[in-house]
């Protein structure tokens, strides 16, 4: 009723940014098909996920990012509080539309925001099926960024053993520095996540590595 009384499809304002992201974050399919019908720029920047697809990945809504996807959104697209698409959906452990974005081409290494990456993203919340899905299209396993520093450091902090133990499997280099932290060890022995000390200590964790962020 609104879009056929002249409402502006792409009109930019509040949490959102725009009307195509907020039906794309609560996964309203139709009103989404609606507003690209009418017009919705549907790679439109700005508010709290960037853009729509962001917004749509991050929340799990496999029919509106298909749907998005289909009309023309940008799947590397960088903005918004995840960076980016594929880390978003990584983030919260969607695996049917991780596999949808990587299957569109969403670049496994791209870099950005808070996680630095997909990897690290899944890492540090302990989705251990995306974790080996973004491993097994290429995801740089010692990749550098983020608040963790690498994806290692990010799953040790969380004490998601399963995750560590298959990152070291894969080759994750136990002593890399960078991060909050500066090392997985310290990570893991700040929280206390004794099997996971054990574990990399058994890899070969230099017990005196020295770094982290000095706290004030």
């Amino acid at each position: 009723m609104l879009l056929d009384k002249g409402a502006d499809a792409n009109a930019q304002g509040g949490m959102y940014g725009n009307a195509l992201q907020a039906a794309s974050s609560n996964g309203h399919d139709q009103v989404v098909q609606m507003l690209l019908y009418k017009g919705a720029d549907v790679n439109a920047q700005g508010g709290e996920y960037g853009n729509a697809l962001q917004a749509a990945s991050e929340e799990g809504h496999d029919q509106v990012v298909l749907l998005l996807l289909d009309k023309g959104a940008d799947v590397n697209a960088q903005d918004g509080e995840y960076g980016n698409a594929l880390q978003a959906a990584s983030s919260r452990g969607h695996d049917q539309v991780v596999r949808m974005l990587l299957d569109k081409g969403a670049d496994v290494n791209a870099q950005g925001e808070r996680y630095g990456n997909a990897l690290q993203a899944a890492s540090g919340r302990g989705h251990g099926q995306v974790v080996r899905m973004l491993l097994d299209k290429g995801a740089d396993i010692n990749a550098q960024g983020g608040f963790h520093g690498n994806a290692l450091q990010a799953a040790s902090e969380r004490g998601h053993d399963q995750v560590v133990r298959m990152l070291l499997d894969k080759g994750a280099d136990v002593n890399a520095q960078g991060g909050f932290h500066g090392n997985a060890l310290q990570a893991a022995s700040e929280r206390g996540h004794d099997q996971v000390v054990r574990m990399l200590l058994d890899k070969g964790a230099d017990v005196n590595a020295q770094g982290g962020i000095k706290r004030s």
